[in-house]
């Protein structure tokens, strides 16, 4: 017996007047009985019409096409009359407006065991047992049976709908947006009985939600959707803790459940269903475009174990990656270890911040990385490439490194102007009119004054706060993929830490360059971080998501260096 449900290549088009709109661009899965898959994406991404697509309910003048092998049967190629009888007892849907979906002048009841009457499953006299009986199994009471819609909470219809929809005792349950009108606390509660009931009636479940949080509790694999298309695919946690493709990895930031201590940044754009194009329909919105992605759609393909990407670079490119750097210092006759064969994968517009207490080997690795050391051993690579890093260093579009004390990072001997445009001139970029208007647009960018009487100000005469922001325009005026910033924060006020860390945040969201952040502050690195890296004595102790690894302290092998005090600073 087939206990599968394969859908191949399933496309949904909205007919509006003379206009076109594809919103599903041509989906493909499979899923067993029993287990569950999540479908996450952004308003618009397609999400819910795939699931009108999966329930055949998408009617003329629109269309949809593909194919949904239900249990080894043929779903999609049905008459309406054979579609109609599988619906709502072998396929049954959850959808999302309780106030749309429930008919005001019905109750509850009535709704509940309306369809079981209809096909005879049960008789008139049995309709209130019944109907009280799935109002419990959802962790309602019973009574509710006997109510009209608008007498009921929010969060009460919503587990009405789920009562309707499992009513049938359906093999295949699509749940659209199951929590969206819930508080927290209903929230979590909702999600036991779903998945209770699960576990009770062995149905393969597809969960559709812009709620990731929600996706991670409920399903063990999922796919994102954007623009019609799903563009990465895999297990749940590990795409939660290691997203692979640019927009996947910005639409977990921008999510308070997973990012709770962190600032949230949406991705710059937004998608347009109305633009023709044959590329890639994230093209417009990505940093880490190539001319290719403009001119052809990328297909859904294997990049590693249990995992598919739609990206024609394979995803999130790997721009700084450190193999087993090893570096002593030599002191009198002793030989003094830094690093210990410390790695690092920074990829492209990811924030990872390394963590460690004073003399871990923190510095030493920033220079390391930014070319200002050799390292003993191992090596540094940059687009997966060794390269000169010093040369990086002096070129668009390279490294650039920030060091912890502004005062004495930035000549007292120079103006303004003549600091930031210096590593432009020096290699030879532009000539004094572009170098002069890019000098101008960076001090925009970091919120400080382009005007003349400021561009002729000697560095000696600004604040602390506003030396930081020079000595980061001097880094990015290059427009750097890789900036190294070592403890840039360390000397400055509390205000004014937060003034340029939401600065160079929203820089980096809008420009896409990957930031390696130093730090000895547990809570700054909380702040900023999609990723850490931990650094004791010159070795790695952890890596990971900062989500994770915060998360289960107690738990981490860097438990005894959080508690010693590290997260004060």
């Amino acid at each position: 017996m087939d206990r599968t449900i394969k859908a191949s290549c399933l496309k949904v088009q909205y007919q509006t007047g003379n206009y076109a709109v594809e919103a599903v661009r041509g989906a493909s899965f499979t899923l067993r009985e029993g287990k569950s898959l999540g479908i996450v994406g952004e308003s618009g991404s397609g999400k819910t019409s795939l699931a009108l697509a999966l329930m055949g309910l998408i009617d003329k003048p629109h269309n949809s096409s593909g194919e949904l092998m239900l249990f080894g049967e043929s779903y999609l190629g049905l008459s309406e009359v054979k579609q109609k009888h599988h619906r709502w007892s072998t396929i049954a849907m959850m959808f999302q407006n309780s106030m749309e979906v429930l008919n005001p002048v019905m109750t509850i009841g009535d709704q509940l065991t309306e369809k079981l009457k209809e096909r005879k499953t049960i008789s008139s006299g049995q309709a209130g047992r019944e109907a009280e009986r799935l109002l419990q199994l959802t962790g309602l009471e019973g009574w509710e049976a006997k109510a009209f819609p608008h007498q009921l909470s929010g969060g009460m219809r919503q587990r009405v709908l789920l009562a309707m929809a499992i009513a049938p005792k359906p093999r295949f349950l699509i749940l659209d947006e199951p929590t969206s009108s819930l508080d927290g606390l209903a929230k979590q509660d909702m999600i036991r009985t779903i998945l209770s009931l699960q576990k009770k009636m062995d149905f393969a479940m597809l969960v559709i939600s812009h709620d990731v949080k929600l996706i991670g509790g409920l399903t063990q694999e999922v796919m994102v959707m954007y623009g019609g298309h799903i563009i990465e695919k895999g297990f749940t946690d590990a795409v939660m803790e290691k997203p692979m493709h640019p927009y996947t990895r910005g639409l977990f930031n921008a999510s308070v459940e997973l990012s709770p201590h962190k600032d949230l940044w949406g991705i710059p754009g937004e998608y347009n269903g109305n633009e023709v194009h044959k590329g890639c329909a994230f093209y417009n919105r990505c940093s880490q475009r190539i001319s290719l992605c403009c001119e052809q759609t990328p297909e859904l393909k294997s990049v590693s174990i249990e995992r598919e990407i739609a990206c024609h670079q394979k995803g999130l490119i790997n721009v700084l990656r450190g193999e087993a750097i090893t570096k002593h210092y030599q002191i009198g006759n002793r030989s003094i270890p830094a690093l210990r064969k410390a790695c690092m994968n920074l990829r492209h517009g990811e924030t990872i911040a390394m963590v460690g207490p004073s003399g871990s080997g923190k510095s030493t690795f920033a220079k390391i990385l930014a070319g200002f050391i050799q390292p003993d051993e191992g090596q540094v690579l940059f687009n997966e490439k060794k390269n000169d890093l010093q040369q990086l260093a002096c070129c668009e579009g390279g490294v650039q490194l920030v060091l912890q004390d502004p005062f004495s990072a930035l000549s007292h001997r120079m103006t303004v102007e003549e600091v930031i445009s210096e590593p432009l001139k020096l290699n030879g970029i532009g000539n004094e009119l572009s170098r002069c208007k890019r000098v101008k647009e960076t001090l925009k960018a970091l919120q400080l004054d382009d005007c003349e009487a400021f561009l002729k100000r000697y560095t000696s005469s600004l604040s602390g706060g506003q030396r930081q922001r020079v000595a980061i325009a001097r880094a990015l005026v290059m427009n750097p993929k890789v900036l190294i910033a070592d403890e840039i924060t360390s000397m400055l006020d509390v205000s004014t830490q937060a003034n340029v860390l939401r600065l160079l945040k929203g820089l980096q969201n809008k420009n896409g360059f990957a930031l390696l952040f130093i730090t000895h502050d547990l809570n700054l690195a909380r702040k900023v971080a999609d990723q850490l890296l931990i650094l004791d004595r010159g070795s790695v102790a952890e890596e990971g998501s900062a989500g994770r690894i915060l998360q289960n302290s107690d738990e981490s092998q860097c438990a005894d260096m959080l508690k010693a005090g590290l997260a004060d600073g």
